[in-house]
């Protein structure tokens, strides 16, 4: 833990916003990074999840994630078969399920409420 967060912490079931870089643990080399990215707590890899959800709001943390956990001995883009890898993380907010698809919900609605309120030349 580099940085305690406060409050409640995501479960399997919530979306994360994050920010974070993730690199090769033998070389160093960045393979993935993200500003703000919502991330589901259960369609990451097994690792990366169970971090998450020791994570609080505000909460930064380093992730070291054997193969096992992470994407064993399958390759996956620019990250080789049975690479351990690490993450630094921070937990921005997370949501529920039911808060994102209210979220969603209102976003789809608003295009066709905003077409209705203006006429169209």
């Amino acid at each position: 833990m580099l940085r305690p967060g406060s409050g409640a912490k995501p479960t399997q079931g919530d979306v994360a916003l994050v920010n974070y870089i993730g690199y090769l643990a033998t070389t160093g080399a960045v393979f993935d990074q993200g500003m703000r990215s919502p991330l589901p707590v259960n369609g990451v890899i097994q690792g990366f999840s169970q971090g998450l959800q020791m994570l609080a709001k505000s909460g930064v943390a380093r992730f070291c994630i054997p193969a096992t956990m992470g994407y064993g001995s399958q390759a996956s883009g620019p990250i080789p078969a049975n690479s351990d890898l690490v993450f630094q993380v921070e937990l921005v907010d997370f949501k529920t399920a039911a808060e994102v698809e209210g979220m969603n919900r209102a976003q789809a609605a608003e295009p066709s409420a905003r077409k209705d309120a203006a006429p169209q030349p």
